[in-house]
């Protein structure tokens, strides 16, 4: 096997496959180093698993909704089952057979930086190979679960999204941290699942990072699903006298909670500890700060780059995705000496505010800038928002169709800023506003964007008619 490459990527998740596939298409040579399963995290203990595990509870909760369907309860045995085939059974051959055909060369071990365009690979031997870069290293590496420093938490040994998302067995008693997107999912999932007690202990707001009205519709939601809120609380210690016992949860006010499980989803951080940045100089632990092409601002000839969370720019799959295809098309004309400055070759997608779904019921979806990140860039705006249970295509989905809208629109320039959709199978309608914000649409042109009838898509007519064109 050769020890040199064009371009070497560590991490073979969606974005470091993607940054090594297009590096490949544009005529360079790679290899991608990887220390657990190829199709990283997302694949075997995120975005896959976890909407495995909520499909079903989405789809209880619109049968519910339309008369003359009968209810019955879930089978968690089941959905389980189907994760696990969702997730390949935690086999990635599929995913080494793509990389072969891409080809892209797979060495398996823990990948480091040893200086200037060097990985030193530990396999699970405890052998090692020194690989060189020609032309580019990528680090793909992810994030990883950060569990606070409170006392006993760690001792505990509190699931993260890994230990959810992979569940043997639901839990009769589950206490979460958190009230992040991890955090609202999984304790819906779980709950729908057969939790009979989920409390969510949430010490700012939940889904703070939304416009207000999406995270009320969610813990109305929630609160008729019997899951308890509790925000403004802490925990501040963890007993577990047994391992994989009962544990007791005490909290900065009122009485201690006992559960089974403890789920700790209280963000994430950069995995960057052990990637032999300080030999560059770097710190290690933090982000890697990345210019628009993706390529990293600190260090000397323009060698290394990063996609995804490990440069801390968005930490949401897609948008991983979205980088690594525009650092391999950069590096590969870069190598070439050709023009490395096409569109396509820049993160533009994340100065206009990513797409994100969370997946709960009911589902929200935004894109771009909320309302009150708008106001503080100073954009003259204005906001217009809409019942979305009062769009004809929402009624025929069942009764008790609850939902709204909300468009926040520059009006200088008279195109929108941010959208938001709350309710019932929103997701769908997202990528029409991630292409209208984007694209800086005009309001004008989009009144011609004539929606279907009977579907909630027409929820754009009635934004457009509010805003008064």
């Amino acid at each position: 096997m050769a020890d040199e490459f064009d371009v070497i990527v560590v991490g073979a998740g969606p974005a470091g496959e993607n940054a090594a596939a297009r590096a490949v298409r544009g005529g360079l040579n790679a290899a991608i180093v990887e220390g657990n399963l190829v199709g990283g995290e997302c694949s075997y203990w995120a975005c896959i698993p976890s909407k495995a595990l909520l499909r079903p509870v989405d789809l209880m909760g619109e049968v519910s909704r339309v008369p003359g369907l009968t209810l019955g309860p879930i089978d968690s045995g089941a959905v389980l089952a189907r994760r696990d085939e969702a997730v390949s059974y935690f086999n990635d051959g599929g995913q080494v057979e793509w990389l072969d055909g891409v080809p892209v060369e797979l060495v398996r071990g823990r990948g480091r930086l040893d200086g200037p365009k060097r990985v030193l690979v530990t396999a699970p031997d405890g052998s090692t190979r020194l690989l060189t870069a020609r032309h580019a290293v990528v680090l793909a590496t992810g994030s990883h679960a950060v569990i606070p420093p409170i006392p006993g938490l760690a001792e505990a040994a509190p699931w993260t999204s890994h230990e959810v998302t992979a569940t043997k067995s639901v839990p009769k008693r589950l206490v979460v941290l958190g009230g992040g997107v991890v955090a609202c999912e999984m304790a819906q999932a779980m709950h729908g699942l057969g939790a009979e007690e989920t409390t969510m202990l949430v010490r700012g707001g939940l889904l703070d990072r939304v416009e207000p009205f999406a995270a009320e519709f969610v813990a109305r939601s929630f609160a008729e699903a019997g899951i308890v809120v509790r925000t403004g609380v802490q925990a501040t210690k963890v007993e577990r006298p047994r391992p994989g016992g009962p544990l007791t949860v005490h909290l900065s006010e009122g009485p201690p909670i006992e559960a089974d499980e403890l789920l700790v989803a209280t963000g994430r951080r950069a995995a960057s500890d052990d990637l032999g940045l300080d030999t560059l100089g770097l710190p290690a632990g933090r982000p890697v700060e990345v210019d628009d092409s993706m390529r990293a601002t600190a260090v000397a000839d323009g060698w290394l780059y990063a996609v995804g969370d490990v440069n801390g720019r968005n930490l949401l799959t897609h948008m991983g995705k979205y980088q690594g295809r525009a650092c391999g098309d950069v590096i590969a004309a870069r190598a070439k000496g050709e023009r490395d400055d096409l569109p396509s070759m820049r993160d533009v997608a994340g100065g206009y505010g990513a797409p994100q779904v969370i997946f709960t019921d009911p589902q929200v979806c935004a894109v771009g800038r909320t309302e009150a990140a708008a106001r503080a860039e100073g954009f003259d705006v204005r906001v217009v928002e809409y019942d979305l249970g009062r769009v004809s295509g929402a009624y025929l989905l069942g009764d008790g169709y609850r939902g709204r809208a909300k468009a926040v629109v520059d009006e200088r320039r008279r195109v929108l800023l941010g959208v938001t959709f709350v309710g019932p199978g929103v997701a769908e309608l997202l990528h029409a506003a991630t292409v209208a914000v984007t694209g800086e649409v005009p309001l004008d042109r989009l009144w011609h964007a004539v929606p279907s009838f009977p579907t909630v898509s027409e929820i754009w007519l009635r934004l457009l008619e509010e805003y008064g064109l």
